[in-house]
């Protein structure tokens, strides 16, 4: 009988997580979704708490201060650069066809011919897809758009609305989530929690300060260099500084593009100056923003990173650093930091192993 009842708990157990993985499984996007919300939530804590202690304000009203600022933001940025970018993107593509057909002149002259034939190929595809995007749309392709037009801003929407309910509601979904765990271990499951929102803060504010910063020093650059359409490919540099690795190469193709329709010197001088945005980010902006951010060595992190591209594409490796980072503050607590790791002895070049030096007395020294 005793047997057959641990079995049956089993059995219930198994089919209670396969039921929650699947669940998980179809829910991903849902998933996703929340994350993002945390994420913004947490970055917009501190504005709280300071809000908190330079004015005589309760924690509501200081999120609701917060919330309208953030929103306030979000919304400014999307009237006043949306709207520019999209005019900046039409003239760009007016501009396709006399760009297709210099790019087609100029593929007369390459050598060895087989490139220039391979080259004028590719342009010849390119005028095709221009061709087809000209054409009127199609009913059928209208209304998807219109779908997916309504997709975007009820996924926009829903995010605003996690983020202002996870800053209300925070306090006391951690008190629910502890009331969980054994009294002696709550304490410490408060401290993972507060360590675990506080570093997805840091990295989120970090990646915002990124964007920004890198969007509006392309955007200068290409305005000083003459590129047509600057603000657009400062907005796409800012958006791509996101994507971990590569983004800030996809970022700078748009303008190198578009900077080989003026003339080849304008696309070195615009490569220059990608390569000087990304030596000042990765030796200035980045050890400063991101200091303590994530916390995580580099062979983790590009490990993080191909994971979570192989679960869920991009999305995934957008959002593989800060879960790696909340991850290993979840498992610190199981190394045992008490007791250290003897260090690996060195070998000499015969392979044998060195003796460790003996420790020199200090008054020796």
């Amino acid at each position: 009988m005793q047997w057959t009842v641990r079995g049956a708990g089993f059995a219930l157990g198994a089919g209670a997580v396969a039921l929650v993985g699947l669940v998980a499984s179809r829910s991903l996007g849902v998933i996703l979704l929340v994350f993002l919300g945390v994420l913004l939530a947490a970055s917009l804590e501190p504005l709280v708490a300071r809000l908190r202690r330079r004015f005589p304000l309760g924690r509501g009203q200081a999120i609701l201060l917060a919330y309208l600022a953030f929103f306030v933001a979000v919304v400014a940025l999307a009237l006043l650069v949306v709207p520019a970018a999209i005019a900046e993107a039409e003239r760009v593509f007016a501009r396709i066809p006399d760009v297709l057909d210099r790019a087609a002149g100029w593929t007369e002259t390459i050598r060895p011919v087989a490139l220039g034939d391979t080259i004028r190929l590719l342009v010849g595809e390119v005028r095709e897809i221009v061709a087809g995007a000209t054409q009127p749309p199609d009913p059928d392709e209208v209304v998807e758009a219109g779908f997916t037009i309504a997709e975007a801003v009820i996924t926009i929407t829903t995010l605003l609305v996690v983020v202002a309910f996870w800053l209300v509601e925070r306090a006391r979904l951690q008190r629910y989530v502890l009331a969980f765990l054994p009294h002696a271990r709550r304490a410490g499951g408060r401290a993972a929690w507060n360590r675990v929102e506080r570093r997805l803060g840091l990295w989120t504010r970090g990646q915002l300060v990124l964007m920004t910063t890198v969007g509006i020093a392309s955007a200068i650059a290409y305005h000083l260099l003459g590129l047509p359409s600057a603000l657009l490919l400062g907005v796409i540099a800012g958006v791509c500084e996101v994507i971990p690795l590569v983004g800030p190469l996809l970022g700078a193709i748009p303008a190198l593009l578009v900077a080989l329709t003026i003339s080849p010197e304008t696309a070195l001088a615009v490569a220059v100056v990608y390569v000087l945005i990304q030596v000042v980010e990765g030796n200035v902006l980045v050890p400063v923003v991101m200091r303590n951010a994530v916390g995580l060595s580099p062979l983790l992190v590009l490990l993080s990173l191909l994971a979570g591209a192989a679960t869920a594409g991009i999305v995934g490796a957008l959002l593989a650093v800060p879960v790696a980072a909340a991850i290993e503050i979840l498992v610190e607590p199981f190394q045992a930091r008490d007791v250290p790791v003897a260090s690996e002895p060195r070998v000499d070049a015969e392979g044998d192993a060195e003796p460790e030096p003996e420790a020199v007395p200090a008054e020796a020294t």
